[in-house]
């Protein structure tokens, strides 16, 4: 595990180059729920009625287009994503304070997520309705977004890459770019691969990925929090 957490906090120098503090080993385990996003989105969108999880922005869009009469799309799918999402950042919301600082939320929410992921995995091959699974895996969505709020980290959303994309292309080169490019090059793969997975093996493989991807991310930040002080009181 020591050398797992050296070559993160590595990586996360290489992401921050010139800084003494660049997040410890966050920033790489951010770049790996990025391709968990895509994952999620491929079993949502292919899998589940044409909704999104993790992609609010696409959601309220194909909301809109259910009611303009668009026969493909579903406006209760897309009505019960976006209140699941929401659930789960208030969730997050309220058991924030618990922790003390963000760094120290990551590894329970993640854990939290991935206990989500494992019933949504569960249900897909129990073959439980569509609806279950939106529900999830929504608000294991929710709990990550918001956490990745919480954390400020630039340029490492996860999620929303239109302004990461924008910057990429309209600011200047830097270290900035580097990770605006990780992060469009890694939700893209991340959404390959599981659309991939998704069309020709169908739902339960990706989550088993995805639900791995969680386990591993929770435990690597759970050891890199392991043993340093809790934050004093304000």
């Amino acid at each position: 595990m020591d050398f797992l957490l050296g070559l993160l906090d590595r990586t996360a120098a290489l992401l921050f180059p010139g800084r003494r503090d660049h997040h410890g080993v966050l920033p790489p385990l951010l770049v790996v729920l990025t391709f968990v996003s895509g994952l999620v989105d491929a079993v949502s969108f292919l899998g589940l009625d044409h909704v999104f999880v993790a992609n609010m922005t696409g959601n309220m869009v194909f909301l809109a287009f259910a009611l303009a009469g668009a026969p493909e799309l579903s406006a209760s799918a897309s009505l019960l994503a976006v209140a699941c999402f929401v659930t789960g950042v208030l969730a997050a919301g309220r058991w924030a304070p618990r922790f003390g600082t963000p760094e120290r939320m990551f590894a329970p929410l993640v854990a939290a997520q991935a206990v989500l992921v494992a019933g949504a995995l569960a249900a897909g091959a129990a073959g439980t309705v569509s609806y279950v699974l939106i529900v999830l895996l929504a608000v294991g969505m929710g709990l990550q977004n918001a956490m990745v709020h919480r954390l400020g980290l630039p340029d490492l959303t996860t999620t929303v890459l239109t302004r990461t994309l924008t910057g990429l292309v309209a600011d200047p080169p830097g270290p900035s770019r580097v990770r605006r490019a990780v992060s469009v090059t890694v939700l893209v793969c991340g959404a390959l691969t599981g659309g991939a997975l998704q069309v020709h093996r169908g739902t339960v493989p990706v989550l088993i990925v995805a639900l791995i991807l969680l386990a591993a991310v929770a435990l690597a930040a759970g050891a890199a929090t392991t043993g340093r002080p809790a934050p004093a009181p304000p």
